[in-house]
């Protein structure tokens, strides 16, 4: 299952207070056959440089030291997790920072669909970023921006909510949890949707991932936030992974569909 915002804004809240002003002493690379191969200049660059701040973009975790940038990626089940020095590593465990303050920061990778690249000074001029939509809670996301964007637009809402060009960060789980909160149903084609119903949507989309964050993620297989602790939202969803249940709302049955590739869920009283 991709890791989603509210598990990258997790992850970041929670090894931001104690990577901010460690140095990272070394790099040391377990494995480095991720998603691209971790090159030798990714730790040359890093060795030796103070973390001046950890921020994020998309789904992706940027440290910025003094040298320039560097981005990581969990990809599909991966977490970041601060440990002791003295700690003994765990399978998975492929990139381990270590700190100046004798904790560790570990990328645990079990599926190695994650990266490591060093950016340089402009993150936002690399190829993976350049190229992404506004942040959902960005004042320049708004339901004008999507009501125009998908206007004769075939492809289903939830796929078009789902697209990092239009709205980064809306994953599986959260646009399947805003659709049945905005009573819409995830195979609507997206140029039938209202201005409205957009409005009513991106208000969802942020309640929910707002939420998610504060709950700390959704728990799901192998994901952990930076303070080695599983998120929680899992327990609140209200359509997602419950096929066959009834709806807290209606009493119906919750249905499965496949929407490009992707299991969806829905209310087919509540989401029209």
């Amino acid at each position: 299952m991709p890791v989603s915002l509210p598990e990258e804004e997790t992850t970041k809240r929670g090894i931001a207070p104690h990577d901010g002003n460690k140095t990272i002493t070394r790099v040391e690379v377990r494995n480095k056959n991720l998603r691209w191969p971790v090159t030798a200049a990714f730790s040359k660059n890093i060795a030796g440089h103070k973390v001046q701040d950890v921020s994020r973009r998309a789904k992706y975790l940027l440290f910025k030291l003094q040298s320039g940038y560097f981005m990581l990626h969990l990809g599909m089940s991966g977490s970041l997790r601060l440990a002791s020095s003295s700690e003994p590593l765990l399978k998975h465990d492929h990139l381990v920072f270590h700190l100046s303050s004798n904790l560790t920061l570990r990328l645990n990778d079990p599926r190695r669909f994650g990266s490591a690249l060093w950016l340089g000074h402009n993150p936002e001029d690399h190829s993976l970023l350049s190229s992404l939509g506004p942040e959902p809670f960005d004042s320049s996301c708004t339901a004008q921006r999507l009501f125009k964007l998908s206007r004769k637009r075939k492809v289903a809402v939830k796929n078009f909510v789902m697209d990092n060009k239009v709205i980064v960060g809306v994953g599986n789980i959260y646009a399947s949890e805003a659709l049945f909160a905005s009573g819409i149903r995830p195979r609507r084609a997206a140029g039938r949707v209202t201005q409205a119903q957009y409005s009513e949507l991106l208000e969802n989309i942020q309640t929910i991932l707002q939420a998610s964050i504060t709950m700390g993620g959704t728990t799901l297989r192998d994901f952990v936030g930076g303070d080695g602790k599983p998120g929680y939202f899992q327990q609140t969803l209200s359509v997602y992974g419950r096929e066959g249940l009834a709806c807290n709302t209606c009493n119906s049955t919750i249905k499965q569909i496949t929407i490009g590739q992707r299991s969806s869920f829905y209310c087919p009283q509540c989401q029209q």
